[in-house]
């Protein structure tokens, strides 16, 4: 796999409001620290980017454009001439101008990452893909949140986000850790 000069990061609602209620016990907590590596190493390599917030419409949460949790996380906001795209729903390319973006930058791919793994980000690597872009999601800069089983029980955030990017690879993406990104720029 080549990550080309046609690659563009999509950093996904890597947002301050996800450590406000409802949401749970997160995991990963090397998420920041590698999605800032990764952010460091793609700005210096000159490739494009588009940042995601989720604006969400619901009443009362934490990621509404209200609220201070719509704010990106220290070290996750974008540089003046870096943009963004809102979104109101799980996938970035569903009522936003992202496909639009991309196809005008002459993307080939994209590199996803961010909140949550079984959520926005997987989300929208399925339809990058089925969209035809070349699609690699950086599984150890992801996170999401323990989750109910709907029977009793819980899932754990660990078990949720290794399900889903093994489906992910199965199918729809390379899934890469950070170093392993950061070699190939």
């Amino acid at each position: 796999m080549t990550l080309d000069k046609t690659t563009v990061l999509i950093p996904i609602d890597v947002q301050r409001g996800f450590d406000y209620p409802p949401w749970g016990r997160r995991g990963n907590p090397a998420m920041e620290a590698n999605g800032r590596r990764l952010l460091a190493a793609w700005r210096a390599s000159g490739r494009s980017l588009i940042h995601v917030r989720h604006d969400s419409i619901v009443e009362g949460s934490s990621l509404r454009p209200t609220h201070q949790g719509n704010a990106f996380r220290e070290g996750f906001e974008p540089l003046a001439d870096e943009p963004v795209v809102g979104k109101s729903v799980n996938a970035a390319f569903i009522g936003t101008d992202l496909d639009l973006r991309l196809r005008r930058l002459g993307a080939s791919g994209v590199v996803l990452f961010g909140i949550s793994t079984d959520m926005c980000v997987s989300t929208t690597a399925r339809v990058a893909s089925n969209l035809g872009y070349r699609t690699t999601v950086v599984g150890d800069a992801c996170a999401c949140f323990d989750l109910p089983d709907g029977e009793g029980g819980t899932l754990a955030a660990e078990d949720i986000g290794r399900a889903h990017l093994a489906t992910l690879r199965a199918e729809f993406a390379d899934v890469l850790d950070t170093d392993d990104l950061i070699a190939r720029l």
